[in-house]
């Protein structure tokens, strides 16, 4: 079977290495870009499988890289920050980044994320044409389109699938691991703050009112549930 390509972009050259050493000790194929403009380029020369994108890097950084990126392919990103700051991730996964990682890390919870990532990319590209439709609320999966309250809302990768979940299992409380199992595929090491940041992004762009017919629902001490038919 042919090996699935992965781009570390990071300006770190030992940190390059050492994911490398990682990825095909797992049997992934490795290629390295020591600075944003780089990275573009061996996205459009190489169509990798994935992409692994520091934030801080030279030339360009990780969240222009990933923008610029977003415009010619759909590669899966996980962006890779050196600052645990919610801003940050916020805006990484606003301009199209599947996931992110804070250093310092530990190298086998990445090539966690990188299998998580490809297999939800694999699940992915075999949906079937589907949509769910509430009142004042249309999700199109399928054409990742969303219409809530009258408007056309922009999400991200991430957060359409987690609207799709939460929306298609109306009424059912989720905790927050089991959101991270199903829609990231993999448990987060005990930090689940990457569910509240995209819950958080949805409930703005989604632009909920007070009188919804549906909400996401906050379970204190638990987790989150759609509600429908107040």
């Amino acid at each position: 079977m042919e090996q699935q390509l992965v781009i570390i972009a990071d300006d770190d050259p030992q940190i390059r290495e050492i994911l490398r050493i990682y990825l095909e000790k797992e049997g992934y194929a490795a290629e390295e870009a020591q600075d944003g403009a780089q990275a573009i380029l061996k996205v459009q020369s190489a169509q990798p499988a994935l992409l692994l994108l520091d934030i801080m890097m030279p030339v360009l950084d990780g969240i222009e890289v990933c923008r610029q990126v977003r415009k010619i392919s759909k590669v899966p990103i996980i962006m890779i920050t050196a600052r645990d700051e919610d801003d940050e991730r916020i805006l990484g996964l606003d301009v199209g980044a599947d996931d992110y990682i804070t250093k310092p890390f530990n190298p086998r919870e990445v090539m966690a994320r990188v299998k998580a990532v490809l297999r939800r990319a694999v699940q992915d590209a075999g949906l079937k044409r589907e949509k769910l439709i509430f009142d004042r609320l249309m999700i199109d999966l399928a054409e990742y389109k969303v219409r809530s309250f009258e408007q056309n809302v922009t999400l991200t990768a991430k957060e359409m699938e987690l609207l799709w979940y939460l929306a298609s299992n109306a009424g059912q409380v989720f905790t927050r691991n089991q959101l991270l199992e199903s829609i990231w595929g993999y448990t987060y090491y005990g930090d689940t703050r990457t569910v509240d940041t995209h819950i958080k992004r949805l409930r703005h762009k989604l632009a909920i009112p007070e009188d919804s017919p549906w909400d996401i629902k906050t379970i204190w001490g638990v987790g989150y549930k759609f509600e429908a038919g107040k």
